[in-house]
């Protein structure tokens, strides 16, 4: 399938115009939130809410992990770089703005903030330099919680340590289920692949079909034709739509690292606020290595300051927090392609590839053009 946005007209195999027809076939109302910023740049990327029937609405929720990071969070890994530690991360991370700025404005004013691709990255450079302390902002949703588990169980260096910024996903779903006008859920894939498509069966049992899809464009129409079969038998069960990566019980190997190392404990997301039961923090045996902890005498007075400034952008003007519920499109945000753009984000929404305002700014500015 080919981009919406080019001037030739596009075509769709066959295999995605068999599931429109399919889709196309249903007449009842359906309103499909998914919950992974993957899907959302697939579906803007391929305009499949065009082509998609008026009954059948799909809306964005909080599946991008550098969105849902709260601003006290990014403060804090600020106030660690501002007080003489070395910050590594994601270098979308960076970019994110906390209360008055990112770790890249930070990085201008001279603290050491660097970017990396891995967890094994920050350990490497803590070994290579003793001399610095190391602090690996860690983000994320399940799937980046298994390696940062691995490294923490062998002998990591005394100058290394981990700002721990984790996320579950499903009880953020189940919130989302309860205070939105949503009727069925596409699952992100890559989380189930580490926790299966069990845990998300509560929500089938609370009438929501679920679906579990892959990130290709014929994935997400499987996942829907899915999702509309359920309806039209009057069910909801947990569908698995990427067998070739999920099973139902997950990995198990991943798991017991997870467990091994965190525990869960009631977290905050960005644009939601907080949720029970839905981060992640090092259990006792691992608390040298948290960061917040470790290094708290070093960075109070920094993280007041930090906190006391005032942004340069009027966030009051930002709606990432309707954005990332499904409450608003990035179309109806003031900001949005003016003062917010994915050069200058005034919002978490339009930093990643994997935000939705970023995804409608880079291939359309009405959620996708028509496909034939």
């Amino acid at each position: 399938m080919e981009n919406g946005n080019n001037s030739s007209k596009p075509t769709v195999p066959e295999l995605e115009k068999k599931l429109l027809e399919r889709i196309r076939g249903s007449k009842k109302p359906l309103c499909i939130m998914h919950v992974c910023g993957t899907h959302e740049r697939t579906i803007a990327k391929y305009g499949l809410r065009s082509i998609l029937p008026n009954n059948i609405e799909v809306i964005s929720g909080p599946g991008c992990p550098v969105c849902v990071t709260p601003e006290d969070d990014i403060n804090v890994a600020i106030a660690l770089a501002k007080s003489g530690a070395t910050i590594v991360t994601f270098g979308d991370m960076m970019r994110v703005p906390g209360s008055a700025e990112s770790l890249l404005d930070a990085k201008s004013d001279g603290a050491d903030v660097r970017m990396v691709y891995s967890i094994d990255d920050s350990i490497a450079l803590a070994e290579k330099k003793p001399e610095l302390e190391i602090v690996f902002f860690g983000i994320g949703f399940e799937t980046t919680v298994p390696a940062n588990a691995a490294a923490l169980l062998r002998k990591t260096p005394e100058n290394f340590s981990l700002l721990v910024s984790q996320k579950r996903t499903p009880p953020a779903i189940e919130l989302l289920a309860r205070d939105t006008n949503v009727d069925a859920f596409i699952a992100p894939g890559h989380v189930a692949t580490i926790i299966g498509t069990n845990p998300f069966e509560p929500l089938a049992k609370r009438g929501f079909p679920v679906v579990v899809s892959g990130f290709e464009a014929r994935d997400i129409l499987l996942g829907i034709s899915l999702l509309q079969a359920q309806v039209d038998e009057g069910s909801s069960r947990v569908d698995n739509g990427y067998p070739r990566a999920v099973r139902p019980e997950g990995n198990q190997i991943a798991l017991k690292l997870m467990d091994e190392v965190f525990e869960t404990s009631d977290s905050e997301w960005r644009g939601i606020g907080r949720i029970e039961n839905s981060g992640l923090v090092l259990r006792k045996e691992f608390e040298e290595k948290d960061a917040a902890k470790k290094h708290e005498d070093l960075y109070a007075s920094a993280l007041e300051e930090v906190r006391k400034k005032v942004g340069r952008k009027d966030k009051k003007r930002c709606i990432c927090a309707a954005i990332l519920t499904g409450k608003a499109k990035p179309s109806q945000c003031p900001n949005f392609g003016k003062d917010c753009t994915p050069k200058s984000p005034a919002g978490p929404c339009m930093v990643s590839q994997e935000g939705m305002c970023y995804n409608w700014f880079r291939y359309s500015r009405d959620g996708g053009s028509k496909l034939a």
